[in-house]
């Protein structure tokens, strides 16, 4: 029984532990979005501000929420769905998850930490755009996430490079971590890149690390300064 059938019969529990209340016009480009969290993750980024979404123990809502839900959104013009987290490529049923919005007519963004992926390249044919996040550089990743495979780092961006039908590259910019000599290095991972997202790092009381959390936001100057740096890593730096 796929995730719809189970929706109308009322059966079981869905991956997503939660959704955004309201549409979003800024998660997927050029689309009216409903926003939906996986639960659980294998990073342990230091500057995460939805850790409450990493233990994976938790129930997820059931099938028959999740319907309605979307039901709810598209009288509401929402026209796409954006899968996050948490991670959502550890959860083997993603590809029915996509389905599941694709059933409802709706466009769907994946959002991704590139660390699975056997199951990116399996979804990358099934979703409109990917965005993944390029935290660190190679040898950044393990202070900053306690991840530390490269290569499927490096895979995951050639698998989105050669076949998203549309993509970006982003990361979080957390002063001082994020050093010209890391970002460079980001910029040379993504290099030909079709387009690179820079976000500021923003504190918050939800930041998985405390030290951290206590980091000023990143400055404008400071994403500015980055933007000229890395120029000729993308089409369009963002």
């Amino acid at each position: 029984m796929n995730a719809s059938n189970r929706a109308k019969a009322g059966v079981g529990e869905s991956p997503f532990r939660a959704f955004q209340r309201q549409p979003s016009m800024i998660d997927f480009p050029g689309r009216l979005a409903a926003v939906f969290f996986v639960g659980g993750c294998n990073f342990r980024c230091r500057y995460c501000h939805n850790s409450e979404l990493i233990p994976t123990d938790r129930p997820g809502l059931p099938w028959l929420r999740l319907d309605e839900v979307c039901r709810e959104f598209a009288r509401n013009w929402v026209s796409a769905a954006v899968i996050t987290g948490g991670e959502p490529t550890q959860r083997s049923e993603l590809p029915e998850c996509i389905a599941f919005f694709r059933e409802r007519g709706w466009a769907v963004k994946l959002d991704t930490n590139g660390s699975n992926p056997d199951m990116l390249e399996q979804c990358l044919p099934l979703v409109d755009y990917v965005a993944m996040d390029v935290k660190a550089d190679l040898p950044g990743y393990r202070e900053l996430t306690g991840f530390d495979d490269g290569a499927r780092m490096l895979r995951s961006i050639g698998l989105i490079k050669r076949g998203a039908r549309d993509y970006c590259f982003r990361t979080t910019v957390v002063e001082p971590f994020h050093s010209d000599a890391r970002m460079r290095a980001i910029g040379d991972l993504i290099g030909g890149a079709r387009r690179y997202v820079l976000q500021p790092f923003v504190p918050r009381e939800t930041v998985a690390d405390p030290i951290w959390a206590a980091l000023p936001r990143t400055s404008d100057r400071r994403l500015a300064e980055l933007r000229l740096l890395l120029e000729d890593c993308a089409d369009r730096i963002e």
